[in-house]
């Protein structure tokens, strides 16, 4: 039943990232082109995002364990380190010349999309070079 229910939240997260236009690297090239053509339509989609995650986040700050019985994990960090600082520049460069996030490019990817799937090799050749790395210096 978890896994469904899991499952559904995962349709409904994907539907939202498609009718946003999330999906489309055109949509996000015009929202980044601040200069020329710029579409701001994106960010009312985000702020409408912040707006809906505000109240479950505030109810998760109280509780133990999430709605489905795993322990709530939620983050700690409160200040801002070098550490975020790049891994925030390196996805905001990444996005801005593929016009991909990891959440919508699954999606372009099912729908298709050749340039996603390139992006998805990409991503996890990266996320294995990252791993290897950190193997080799803390030898996991």
């Amino acid at each position: 039943m978890q896994l469904l229910i899991l499952w559904g939240l995962g349709l409904v997260f994907g539907l939202g990232l498609i009718l946003s236009g999330m999906t489309n690297p055109q949509k996000i090239f015009g929202f980044l082109d601040v200069t020329g053509a710029w579409d701001p339509s994106l960010a009312l989609v985000m702020g409408g995002a912040v707006i809906v995650a505000i109240f479950p986040f505030a109810l998760a700050r109280r509780r133990t364990h999430a709605l489905l019985g795993a322990p709530m994990q939620l983050p700690r960090a409160n200040r801002i380190d070098a550490r975020l600082v790049c891994g925030s520049l390196a996805f905001g460069v990444g996005w801005g010349l593929a016009g991909f996030c990891p959440g919508p490019v699954l999606i372009a990817a099912v729908s298709g999309a050749p340039e996603a799937v390139i992006f998805i090799a990409a991503m996890l050749t990266g996320m294995a070079i990252f791993e290897y790395r950190l193997w080799e210096k803390f030898g996991r």
